[in-house]
């Protein structure tokens, strides 16, 4: 082939051959003639010599194509090799780059026609730029502004690269150059400013081109956030930017520029100008957009460029606002002007695009939270009272002191806008996380599939927002609100979208009044949803008021409590909703049964005023008809829900009385299903018997979460038949899987009866764990299981072993404790050899096996630590190496639960007389395995527990613990050491000295010393640790945020309790029971 004489590059290259094999790659030629021209390609980029023939090829080629790949090989130069070249070539290279730029860019036609070109060269210029300049290059921001001087073309050019240096140095430069490097670099920007800031300004005096003025406010974009104030403040360029504002052409770079200087943030040194831009600003905005104008229907019908301009507009009011607010509330007429600009920023609030009303949002909850903190520290009672939105007669002279006052001031002067800002809040609540019915693109009713997360951040933002807004004027929000629910009422402002949005902030804003207050306006919002349930017509109608009062009651559980009468006509409404079958009804009925009855339950066992009986005893007698068109997953959350009304009564008569009738229908199903397995087993094989066991499973389940210990009647009932089952279905399984192979577990027919067996495993975990602890319950149900449950995990294959054997054996343990000691080797034997097997082939198979299998042997170090000594050496070995196995996972789960094991395990071993035993066979292993994993990158979750267990073993060597030598002397007769510290610290530092070439003998030595010293410490230990990762290189330029995991967990818990002081930040149906009902 013709090319191959490319490679050889002793002489100038062919440029018109290598035009052809460049043309070649790119083109549509045969997949043959594509793969050898990109073989020649990429030898040549690989060349080290390739890039003395750039300049050659840049001047004698006309392809675009060709002009880059030349570009590409000279940009890897001088990334990587520009400070090894000679001085005459780097300066050749400099110049003939600065040539062809000025050439290029010096009249107008070439420089629109090689504009892609053009660019190029400039990244290259600016990548020479990194190392030359300053030191080697001084003159080049003065010979950039007088080439810039010389012709308009030039001058927009110059303005490109300039806008590039700025962006190299100020916000790509992390990771890219070192911090010496970028110093240096912003020390000479900062220098040389004045002659760019003069020439921008010339340009934005004296040219009439809109290219190049248009280059310089992009460019000035990129410096303002750096530059010194000066240049800003004391120069004609506010001004200067001001005057552009108005010009159809400029106006969303300009509003660019004046957002960078609206965020600064110095100190009130330049208030006077911020006042004044902001003034000028508000006046040039009416001629642009006046204030009448209806922005979101402008947003809708505009060009880009116009929703540009609103978007740009809402970033300067946001950014102003935030940083300068305070200044301009200081005097009458910068009062205006400040109102004028919230009345702007509420109307673009409106606009419907998700990005332009984020940017509002976080301004109007910052906003907010920053008017109703001050409010919580007020002490007076009287200005206490008034801030709440209670109102006081006129303020008494004296009343509240000049803090105060001021507070009271900032807040009547905020009064209109937050009333405003109430509405929209209203208008566009976003939708909480358990509304299920939602309208979809083709405008039908459906029960949503997907959680949309972005929409759940904003209902937390906006859920915030609101309940500042409540409580900075409780009686506002109120009147809002009724007024709005009564025009749905009246059919003036009905729409689905309308009724949401108010229901899902009337919802949102519980726990923020006064019971009084809260009790009068829920009244009026429950029993004006019920009339517009009655008076409504049409299906999808109904399905929407239906989602809205079960939303609106699911939230104020206080009140429910205080209100019989309401409280059994909502869950009668419920009951009704149970019966529509339209999408996402009846789950949503099922889902608010359950969350008011578990905050209410005590209210439907007593018999209340004008009752004949317990509400718990009408629903049982009702129960068949209310279920009747359930689905089985909607049936067993309904039984769950009962369950929790059952177990609040505390007679134990009519406890079990009441467990009885719940049963019933399923208990009949399952007498009928058990006897005909008398007379034929054969019966239990059919496909859809097995369907009904498993359901009626699931229903005890339920039962068995919400009611616990009380539970024990029923199971008692099932327990045998359901273990022998059990046996049966699971000889079936091995069966099948032994004659059809490993494929036959993916049938359906196994897999239905693996769910009986997980089902009926899950029964018994959840009774006894939610039992309370009564050594009798396990004494009668623990040794049953032992064979049909135990026994049958050891005989079966592998592909046939239920994992949940392992967690409900881990739950047992965890509940009896030291009770199950001699019931250990039982355990052992049945699980523990045949479950290694399984899951020490690789870290993939068997996943769930894995997590239950570790947390089961946690449970039993933890409980019955007795019975691991008793293992013979070659099982206790099988223990540790297990445990490493489990905390070498990149599953996080996994290498948790083995680091939380062997950091039970060691502090066991360290208060057993098995001690030094223990820790001469296993010590140094840890320890090296714990350093494995803690520099390697892929377990940083795991991080603090490394830590603690480091931190553990060098404890030990300093508190004297150890009283026998960790190494051996016979293997080292010669040579002993003083203790066990110096022996480790010995250790440690050949560890990591091999493991980390490239750090020091002395950086390491200062490491483990650093360790031993503040081995008592643990933050000080755990810093220590942190900086020597970063230091050893392994960590650098990535994302190390989990290494600070604890540090941001008590930053979270902090958010938490400042959140429980203000009420109803924390929704009263999400706090645990501490109003529980009387």
């Amino acid at each position: 082939m013709a090319a191959e004489k490319l490679r050889d590059l002793s002489q100038p290259i062919d440029v018109p051959l290598l035009d052809a094999t460049v043309a070649a790659f790119y083109g549509t030629g045969s997949k043959e003639e594509r793969n050898a021209a990109d073989q020649i390609l990429r030898d040549l980029q690989n060349n080290p010599d390739m890039w003395l023939q750039v300049m050659h090829v840049l001047q004698n080629t006309h392809n675009l194509n060709t002009k880059f790949f030349a570009l590409q090989v000279l940009e890897g130069v001088i990334k990587y090799r520009w400070n090894a070249l000679p001085v005459e070539q780097r300066d050749g290279m400099k110049n003939f780059i600065s040539d062809v730029i000025v050439q290029l860019s010096s009249n107008d036609a070439s420089f629109r026609a090689e504009r892609l070109y053009v660019n190029k060269l400039n990244i290259i210029l600016v990548q020479i730029l990194k190392h030359e300049w300053p030191a080697r290059w001084r003159s080049f921001i003065p010979d950039l502004v007088s080439a810039a001087k010389t012709s308009e073309t030039i001058c927009e050019n110059c303005m490109a690269i300039l806008k590039l240096l700025s962006e190299e140095v100020f916000d790509f430069s992390r990771g890219e150059m070192t911090q010496q490097k970028i110093k240096e670099l912003k020390q000479s920007l900062n220098s040389e400013f004045q002659l760019i800031h003069e020439l921008c300004l010339y340009v934005l005096s004296a040219s009439q081109r809109t290219e190049l003025i248009r280059a310089t406010l992009s460019t000035l974009h990129a410096f303002l956030s750096w530059i010194p104030l000066g240049y800003i403040f004391e120069s004609p360029l506010l001004e200067t930017l001001l005057k552009f504002f108005p010009l159809p052409a400029y106006r969303n770079l300009t509003l660019q520029c004046l957002t960078e200087v609206a965020s600064l943030q110095f100190g009130n040194y330049y208030d006077v100008q911020y006042v004044k831009m902001y003034n000028i600003f508000m006046v040039q905005l009416q001629s642009i957009l006046p204030q009448s104008s209806d922005i979101p229907e402008a947003y809708t019908k505009g060009s880009t460029e116009e929703q540009a301009f609103i978007q740009n507009l809402a970033l300067f009011f946001t950014s102003f606002f935030k940083v300068h607010i305070r200044v301009l509330e200081s005097t009458q007429e910068n009062i205006a002007a400040l109102l004028a600009g919230l009345e702007y920023l509420i109307n673009i609030s409106y606009v419907d695009d998700t990005e332009v009303f984020k940017v509002c949002l976080d301004y109007w909850n910052s906003l907010v939270s920053e008017l109703f903190e001050p409010h919580r520290s007020l002490d007076s009672p009287a200005a206490a009272a008034t801030l709440m939105g209670l109102q006081v007669p006129a303020m008494l002279p004296g009343m509240v002191d000049g803090h105060g006052s001021q507070l009271l001031q900032r807040r009547q002067l905020y009064a209109g806008p937050m009333s405003k800002l109430r509405m929209l809040m209203i208008c566009r609540m976003a939708k909480p996380e358990e509304v299920l019915i939602v309208e979809d693109e083709n405008g039908n009713i459906v029960r949503e599939t997907l959680k949309d997360n972005d929409v759940l951040v904003q209902y937390k933002i906006m859920r915030e927002t609101l309940i500042y807004l409540s409580h900075l004027d409780h009686d506002d929000t109120e009147k809002q609100m009724l007024r709005k629910l009564s025009k749905q009422l009246s059919g003036e402002d009905w729409t689905w979208n309308n009724l949401n949005t108010l229901c899902w902030a009337i919802g949102s804003i519980s726990g923020s009044m006064v019971e009084e207050q809260e009790n009068r306006f829920l009244v009026m919002v429950i029993r004006d949803l019920l009339n517009l349930c009655e008076i409504t017509k049409g299906k999808d109608n109904k399905a929407v008021i239906a989602s809205n009062i079960m939303y609106v009651v699911g939230q104020y559980p206080r009140f429910l409590r205080a209100h019989w009468k309401f409280l059994k006509t909502v869950v009668n409404k419920l009951f009704e909703f149970m019966h529509e079958t339209h999408p996402g009804v009846q789950d949503m009925a099922c889902d608010t049964f359950l969350k008011i009855v578990q905050k209410c339950k005590r209210k439907f066992v007593i018999t209340q005023v004008g009752e004949n009986e317990p509400f718990v005893s009408e629903l049982l007698t009702g129960l068949p008809n209310t279920i009747m068109d359930l689905e089985s997953h909607q049936i067993h959350s309904f039984y769950e829900s009962v369950g929790h009304m059952i177990q609040a009564e505390s007679d134990v008569q009519k406890r079990d009385e009441y467990l009885q009738r719940l049963m019933e229908l399923p208990n009949q199903k399952w007498m009928e299903i058990i006897g005909q397995a008398h007379q034929n087993v054969e019966f239990l094989k059919d496909q859809d018997v097995i369907r009904t066991v498993l359901n009626i499973l699931q229903t005890n389940t339920s039962v068995a979460s919400s009611l616990g210990t009380y539970f024990l009647p029923q199971i008692s009932m099932i327990f045998l038949d359901m273990l022998n089952v059990y046996r049966m279905y699971s000889e079936l399984i091995s069966k099948s899987i032994t004659e059809g192979g490993p494929f036959a577990s993916k049938t359906s027919y196994v897999k239905l009866l693996r769910s009986v067996k997980r089902e009926t495993l899950k029964l018994i975990e959840t009774f006894l764990d939610k039992a309370e602890d009564q050594p009798q319950i396990g004494k009668q149900f623990v040794p049953p299981m032992m064979d049909p449950v135990l026994g049958d995990y050891a005989r079966n294959v592998p592909d046939a072993r239920e994992s949940e054997v392992l967690s409900l054996f881990a739950t047992i343990v965890n509940k009896y404790k030291s009770a199950m000691i001699e019931d250990v080797p039982r355990i052992f034997e049945a699980v523990f050899q045949c479950t290694l097997e399984m899951i020490t082939k690789n870290f993939e198979d068997y996943p769930e096996h894995r997590l239950k299998f570790f947390s089961l042997l946690r449970a039993i170090a933890t409980h019955c630590f007795p019975a691991l000594i008793c293992l013979s050496s070659q099982q206790m070995k099988l223990v540790m190496d297990s445990i490493i196995w489990a905390f070498r996972h990149t599953e996080r789960n996994i290498a948790e639960t083995g680091l939380n094991l062997l950091l039970e395990m060691l502090k066991k071993f360290q208060g057993s007389e098995f001690c030094n035993q223990f820790y001469r066979t296993y010590f140094l292993t840890i320890e090296q395995e714990i350093f494995a994993v803690l520099t390697d990158t892929f377990h940083k979750p795991g991080f603090k527990l490394h830590v603690l267990v480091l931190q553990h073993l060098f404890c030990l060597l300093e508190t004297g613990v150890l009283t026998e030598p960790l190494w051996d002397p016979a293997t080292n007769p010669s040579y002993s050491y003083s203790n066990n510290s110096a022996f480790v610290r010995e250790f440690t530092i050949k560890l990591l000295s091999t493991s980390f070439p490239n750090m020091t003998a002395s950086e390491v030595t200062q490491f483990v010393n650093g360790l031993f010293e503040s081995t008592n410490d643990q933050s000080t230990f755990k810093n220590h640790i942190r900086d020597f990762l970063i230091q050893s290189k392994e960590f650098s330029a990535q994302d190390n945020k989990d290494l600070y995991a604890e540090e941001a967990a008590a930053q979270r818990e902090r958010e938490r309790q400042r959140m429980l002081s203000i009420p109803g930040l924390i929704a009263p149906s999400e706090l645990q029971d501490e109003m529980v009902d009387s």
